[in-house]
């Protein structure tokens, strides 16, 4: 601190050691400032203290340092920032001669940047110490210079002062020995530091500078640096050849980029023989420092003048190529940048992607008129197009599930169950592939909806793969490149259509799969299938494995008979029976009529879910009419809200829905409508024949617009301003009376004017009992059976006649045992244009047979299904619940079911059961009783 007592000083100075300092005295030019003391103490060579001396230096100023200490011997540029010693340099620097400063290295910014501050602010002078001690922040031993040159210069920072540069020469070493005043500028005392002569003799020392002189010019031999000075280094090698060895050594470490720290060792080293040993490390790391560089820096030079080189051969190519027609600049290079593009963001296994290089590679060097251009073309088309490890996030919530089931399906409650369940087990898996379902009942049951439906609650894309009349295994696995017009198959192509690894594929009528000369689809469709195997699925096409194991397969079938095993053994089946009355019914009411209703015009389009309740309640149909489901999925938006178009010409004429008289088809209409004119399982041609009914009375509709359009018109003929416009009808603005209105209800009375006559006349060919047959002429015992009867049903016919036979053995008089000898049989199954075959009707013929052969009518209310054995046991059959319906439709009340049965009858529907007498038969015996009234029991 400046109010520092002396005896800090004198003792500061006495710690540090003399032997090296003799006497001082005030120098020329240079005068303590007021308020410091006279006399100041040091030691002498002796050890005795003395008040003047040759080596002495009473008051410097003192200039900090950054970075790198100053050499004696060496120029270099030192920048004053404080305007209080820029203003003391310039006093000092006017008086005439130039003056002296002592230059002494800052120990904590020789790795700052003297004019830069991270957040831009004014930076802190380096001059300033007035929270600092000199003794710490400053190395005691520095350079005696003088200032040369002074300029100018624009310090950093935001208000971007001015500052001096000053040009100084190292002429001695000093040490610091009392801080006069802080300042700025520093003000000190400082004693000059006398090294001993150098006399020549020394073979160390002579080492040691031939060593440092040599390092010296390795390194300008490498370093670009050191060339560029080569003719000053020279000039000072030249000079210090001979002399003092502590220049030789200052001189060396100066060239070297050594840290501040290192360079301060070498100038503190008083031994000549250390100096110059310390000041030879320091060049040695230097070499090998310019070693490494020029090593970096030829290979750099190497890698840029190879690529160089490439460019220029590759344009000498290109101009070549120009020059012979084969240029490829017309796209080539956009097309390999366009596959490169295409594959950013995709994870593609190694394998395919050392495939994809390789045809890249071939493609960038074929000519456009090569025959393989357009081959490797459309093969790196494909490869890119793959969605390699691109994957949408499943979405596994039983609750949307279940919302979008019973949105987009009536009934088909057992089928969501298990629906329900399969998205249950892949939500605690954490994944839903490894099943393959397989959804097999009837047309027109929803089986391809259905897949639809899973697509969207799981939110994954869809695709539907129909494999009806599939008969090459090219369709599957791809063809090879080698034929003209190649492509991959079907899974490749919904992968790209898709841009999903893991979408849900339909393949619609699995069941009705060929089998040609070109292979088995089968076969190929299993490896597709199959979890252990498509996990690495090859297409011919591609050539490259595809990971499929995170498609989710569904398959669709009418029947499992033609499905080959090994395929429906990895298959999960669901059947999905027909639905009843009151399901199409209902399906018909909520779906199909307001969606046939929309898309011919006659109901406005789906309200707003803003609208006020009392606002819907106004449109809706009165009750026994087929209601508007605004949920309904499928319909057709017209463009307008509420209205319809009606085209005349070029002309289009808007119609305004809400006046148009509501169109509804009654519930009794659309019950006769099923049960005459639609009795299949599904409601496919329920559809249609509502479709056809809607536009009929959109004809009707528009006929009836015409009719009015013409009266209008004539009307208009005796020049009234107030006629209607050409095309313009009551229709069209809303004018309608209930004479002109046109009757636009269904009813069941009606029905036939819209689809035509019934398709079935009578649920049963006989109303009341069996008439009597004519007795037949005696002759040959034979059955005849007709009715285009199938292997297993003329089968079931002989089985059938022996257990009469034996029947009528025990039960018959004597009288009537020979009647099966004695008669011709006949056995005829109605419709005999259409196919029939099975087992189910085993028991029926025999009941048939034996009613004609004992001469008794069976009960007229029932009906029966069940296989026959040929020891009289009752098997069990399939489809309850469609021989259920048809029983109750034809209005049988009692009910013959095998008793291997009772369970899936068990599982109908209440409303299906209600009102029947249902047995349950293990042997003949037990149908006997019951169709011919012997101990007659209810079940």
């Amino acid at each position: 601190p400046d109010d520092a007592a002396p005896g800090a000083v004198e003792k500061d100075a006495s710690e540090r050691g003399g032997g090296r300092r003799s006497g001082a005295k005030l120098s020329s030019g240079n005068r303590p400032p007021e308020g410091s003391n006279d006399a100041v103490v040091v030691f002498d060579g002796s050890g005795n203290l003395r008040k003047d001396g040759g080596a002495f230096e009473p008051c410097m100023l003192a200039l900090p340092l950054s970075r790198r200490p100053l050499f004696p011997g060496q120029q270099q540029i030192i920048q004053v920032t404080h305007k209080d010693a820029i203003k003391e340099v310039m006093t000092l620097f006017n008086k005439g001669s130039p003056p002296f400063v002592a230059a002494f290295l800052h120990k904590h910014t020789e790795d700052v940047p003297r004019n830069a501050t991270e957040d831009g602010e004014e930076p802190t002078a380096i001059e300033d110490f007035h929270d600092q001690n000199p003794f710490e922040v400053l190395y005691s031993f520095g350079t005696r210079a003088r200032i040369m040159q002074i300029g100018h210069f624009v310090a950093g920072g935001k208000s971007g002062s001015e500052g001096l540069q000053l040009l100084v020469h190292g002429y001695d070493l000093i040490q610091l020995e009392k801080v006069l005043n802080k300042g700025p500028p520093l003000q000190v005392q400082v004693s000059r530091v006398l090294t001993p002569p150098y006399r020549g003799d020394d073979d160390t020392i002579k080492a040691y500078i031939n060593e440092a002189m040599h390092t010296i010019r390795e390194i300008m031999k490498i370093d670009p640096q050191f060339r560029e000075h080569a003719a000053m280094i020279h000039a000072g090698l030249d000079r210090l050849e001979r002399g003092d060895p502590s220049a030789i050594a200052h001189f060396a470490a100066s060239l070297t980029t050594a840290s501040g720290a290192d360079l301060m060792r070498v100038l503190e080293t008083e031994n000549p023989t250390e100096k110059l040993k310390v000041a030879l490390e320091l060049v040695k790391k230097e070499l090998e420092l310019a070693r490494l560089q020029f090593k970096i820096a030829t290979q750099i030079e190497e890698k840029v003048s190879k690529h160089q080189r490439e460019h220029m051969l590759r344009e000498q190519m290109r101009i070549i190529k120009k020059e012979l027609g084969e240029d490829k600049s017309d796209g080539t290079d956009k097309l390999v940048d366009k596959f490169k593009q295409r594959l950013e963001g995709k994870h593609v296994p190694p394998e395919s992607l050392e495939a994809i290089n390789s045809e890249m590679e071939k493609f960038s060097n074929l000519a456009k008129e090569s025959q393989e251009y357009q081959i490797t073309r459309n093969y790196l088309d494909w490869l890119t197009m793959v969605p390699w490890g691109t994957y949408s996030l499943d979405t596994l919530s039983l609750q949307k599930a279940r919302l979008i089931l019973d949105r987009d399906h009536y009934g088909l409650s057992e089928v969501k169950e298990r629906i329900l369940e399969f998205i249950a087990v892949g939500l605690l898996r954490g994944s839903v592939q490894g099943k393959i379902l397989c959804f097999v009942g009837p047309p027109g049951v929803g089986k391809t909806s259905i897949g639809r439906s899973i697509a969207e609650a799981l939110n994954r894309e869809f695709y539907d793969s129909a494999s009806v009349g599939l008969y090459d295994v090219a369709e599957i696995k791809g063809h090879r490149r080698t034929y003209v017009g190649a492509m991959p198959g079907k899974i490749i192509q919904c992968l790209k259509k898709v841009q999903t690894a893991n979408p849900l594929v339909l393949i619609d009528e699995v069941d009705k799969i060929g089998r040609g000369h070109q292979g088995d689809p089968a076969s190929a469709l299993l490896e597709l299938l199959d979890p252990s195997q498509n996990g690495a699925f090859l297409d011919h096409y591609l050539d490259v494995p595809v990971d499929c194991s995170r498609i989710l397969f569904v398959c669709t079938a009418n029947v499992t008979d033609t499905i080959p095993g090994p395929l429906l053994d990895r298959m999960e089946v669901i059947r999905l029976s027909g639905y009843d009355l009151q399901e199409k019914v209902k399906i018909a009411e909520d779906y199909l009529v307001p969606n046939s209703m929309r898309e011919v015009g006659l109901w406005p389009q789906v309200k707003k879910a803003e609208e006020k309740p009392e606002e819907k309640a106004e449109e809706k149909p009165e009750q026994g009419q087929a209601a508007s489901d605004d949920q309904a999925s499928g319909a057709a938006q017209p463009a307008d809200e509420g209205e319809s178009e009606v085209k005349e010409g070029n002309a289009v004429e808007k119609i305004d829905v809400a006046a148009i008289p509501a169109a509804s088809i009654d519930t009794q209409a659309i019950e006769a409508l099923i049960r005459w004119y639609c009795r299949e399982a599904g409601v496919r041609n329920l559809q249609k024949h509502i479709e056809k009914i809607c536009r009929k009375l959109a004809t009707k509709l528009v006929e009836h617009n015409e009719k009015t359009n013409s009266a209008s018109g004539d009307s208009a003929s005796d020049g009234s301003s107030e006629a209607a416009k050409p095309g313009q009808s009551e229709l069209a603005s809303g004018t309608f009376t209930p004479e002109d209105s046109v009757e636009l209800r269904v009813t069941e009375e009606r029905l036939s004017d819209f689809v035509g006559k019934p398709l079935f006349t009578s649920d049963r060919l006989y109303e009341s009992a069996l008439p009597k047959p004519g007795g037949g002429k005696p002759g040959a015992p034979t059955l005849s059976v007709t009715g285009q009867l199938g292997n297993v049903m003329k089968e079931s016919s002989q089985i059938a006649l022996l257990v009469a036979r034996r029947q009528v053995a025990h039960r018959v008089p004597e009288d009537r045992k020979a009647f099966f000898e004695e008669h011709d049989l006949f056995l005829h199954c109605p419709e005999g244009a259409t196919p029939k075959d099975g087992p189910s009707a085993g028991v029926t013929m025999t009941t048939a047979i034996l009613s004609l052969a004992l001469d008794r009518p069976a009960r007229a209310d029932l009906a029966m299904t069940g296989e026959i054995s040929l020891n009289g046991k009752v098997l069990a059959v399939g489809g309850i619940k469609e021989k259920t319906i048809a029983a109750r439709r034809a209005g049988c009340k009692a009910l013959v079911y095998p008793h291997a049965n009772q369970r899936d009858f068990d599982e109908l529907p209440a409303y299906l059961k209600d009102g029947l007498e249902v047995h349950f038969a293990s042997t003949y015996d037990d149908v006997f009783r019951v169709a011919f009234g012997e101990d007659q029991a209810q079940a």
